[in-house]
């Protein structure tokens, strides 16, 4: 199917969701004469835009409250154009590590288009929709101790899997920025981020603008192990300057 029927078909799934309220996936497939696999991508898709949100076996309309609060949509597509740009720094047959959380996992729609990935993650959730991309990327996963704060792997299992590799690129968020000392996080195990940054040539650090200047005393990547920075506009011309001088590359996109 074309670029265009498959956006003219998920226009029709989001507008049939806020007249029904619940569809299921077997619902959509039938209604479109596309396969379940195809529709379980445009639902990941449309979530990851804010459009619906999943349910098991299916989806739901986003509930009006979010709808109406302005800042959500705001931060979705703050969210979706990071994305976009630093998956504009992945190329065919790269070995990357996806860590876990909502910046990242944004990434997923625009891998699309890439051919002969290999992705390591230690999400679950980015995982499950990494087996529905129909390019089908090879899928590592790092194993060890599930830790609910931040729902991913973690561990020394993790650590030793991750160690046995070596990766092009890592893409990992952040809780905040210190602009002296590089990415903090609340999350007292950030040991595993230091050793997925350890295994891959280039990192590259998604991070919202509104992270900058948070308090957080667990620095989890100095600036000389991080390559690139990705940010949104609201990243001041100040704040890019004292980043981009510890060695990092700063993009900013309009959003």
């Amino acid at each position: 199917m074309n670029k265009r029927n498959t956006q003219q078909r998920r226009h029709l799934i989001v507008s049939q969701l806020q007249q029904q309220g619940e569809l299921s996936v077997e619902q959509l497939a039938e209604r479109f004469q596309t396969s379940e696999v195809t529709i379980r991508k445009d639902l990941t898709v449309l979530e990851q835009a804010g459009l619906l949100l999943r349910r098991y076996g299916g989806a739901v309309p986003v509930p009006q409250d979010f709808i109406a609060d302005s800042s959500f949509e705001k931060v979705s597509k703050r969210k979706l154009a990071i994305a976009k740009a630093a998956a504009g720094l992945i190329k065919d047959h790269y070995r990357i590590i996806i860590d876990s959380g909502r910046t990242t996992a944004a990434l997923l729609p625009e891998l699309a288009s890439k051919q002969g990935l290999v992705v390591m993650t230690n999400s679950l959730a980015i995982a499950n929709a990494l087996r529905e991309l129909e390019n089908e990327p090879t899928l590592l996963m790092t194993g060890g101790t599930w830790d609910p704060q931040s729902e991913a792997f973690q561990g020394q299992l993790a650590e030793q899997v991750l160690r046995a590799y070596d990766f092009d690129q890592l893409f990992i968020g952040a809780d905040g920025v210190d602009l002296a000392r590089g990415t903090t996080t609340y999350n007292e195990l950030y040991s595993l981020s230091r050793v997925m940054a350890e295994s891959a040539r280039e990192v590259i650090v998604m991070l919202e603008s509104d992270k900058l200047g948070r308090k957080i005393h667990n620095l989890e990547l100095p600036w000389d192990m991080i390559k690139v920075l990705v940010s949104d506009d609201g990243l001041t011309d100040d704040a890019a300057a004292r980043i981009t001088e510890q060695g990092v590359k700063v993009i900013r996109v309009n959003t």
